[in-house]
């Protein structure tokens, strides 16, 4: 259940402020009439990310024994993949996503109430399918059903409610220390979903080595109890890991964090690039009207 709290903390208030940002863009160029467009095209990114999320679920259903650990040993690392990129684009790109959305959502006001749909759904839709897959691939990692959605969900609310109080600028957080102390939890959560995966694809039988068992403490250790479940949620721990899965939770785990860690000691480029991911706190009611052709 906390693992996936904290993916949907982290995925959710990227979202979040992705929407933050283009709608308060677009009250600041007096634009409020293409708010509408802007939330069909995050409501259609969030129906996508649900679709996404059912058509996982009932594939894996409708398959045998053998093809659902294929499946999901497939997606696990797939899953992985698209979380370890986020992460570090992330730290790389926070300081200017601002620009980069204001300069799309300004072709987008140009282009008609499609293409600022389109901007948002493409803009939130990348947060919401990410979200899904890494949702998905854990609670089959966790070997859990209602628990993670629960975990999940209650994240994604709170993603949503931290967000607007951002917005509003009645919350100050310090995103680039957010971001790294979630970033660095992603990262093991992360190992221990591909730890997962080869599991199962050891399990489907499309990886033949490796199957030897480490350890096995499964005659006094409980993955029921609220110890087992812990570190189960957190780490993936198994009471009877193989070598091939310790060996790869460890070789994803210690250069992936390294190098997360060496980036966040990097010293920025320039003073001037260090932009804030949302508008400083204003009444966004009360901004003044900007004559058309000076907006930006």
């Amino acid at each position: 259940m906390f693992s996936n709290f904290l993916i949907g903390l982290r995925e959710g208030l990227e979202a979040a402020l992705v929407v933050g940002i283009l709608v308060a863009y677009l009250v600041k160029i007096q634009r409020r009439d293409a708010l509408k467009a802007l939330w069909l095209g995050v409501g259609i990114a969030v129906g996508i990310s649900l679709a996404f999320g059912a058509f996982l679920t009932f594939t894996a259903r409708e398959l045998s024994d053998e093809a659902e650990e294929a499946f999901a040993g497939i997606m696990s690392i797939l899953a992985v993949v698209f979380v370890t990129g986020m992460i570090f684009w992330m730290r790389r790109a926070a300081r200017e996503l601002k620009h980069d959305l204001h300069g799309r959502l300004d072709r987008a006001v140009v282009a008609g109430s499609a293409a600022i749909a389109l901007t948002a759904a493409f803009a939130v839709g990348r947060e919401g399918l990410e979200t899904a897959l890494f949702f998905w691939t854990n609670a089959k990692a966790t070997g859990s059903t209602w628990e993670p959605i629960v975990g999940g969900s209650l994240g994604l609310a709170t993603s949503i409610v931290l967000g607007y109080f951002i917005y509003r600028g009645a919350v100050r957080v310090n995103l680039a220390t957010f971001f790294a102390w979630t970033g660095a939890a992603l990262v093991v959560i992360a190992a221990g979903v591909l730890a997962y995966g080869v599991h199962d694809l050891q399990e489907a039988g499309l990886i033949p080595f490796g199957g030897a068992t480490v350890y096995d403490i499964s005659s006094w250790y409980s993955e029921t109890s609220w110890y087992g479940t812990l570190l189960k949620g957190i780490f993936n721990f198994s009471a009877d890991a193989t070598v091939l899965e310790v060996v790869v939770y460890f070789a994803y785990l210690v250069p992936t964090m390294t190098l997360f860690l060496i980036g966040l000691r990097a010293p920025a480029k320039a003073p001037e690039q260090r932009t804030p991911m949302v508008e400083p706190a204003v009444d966004l009611r009360t901004v003044e009207a900007a004559p058309a052709g000076a907006q930006r």
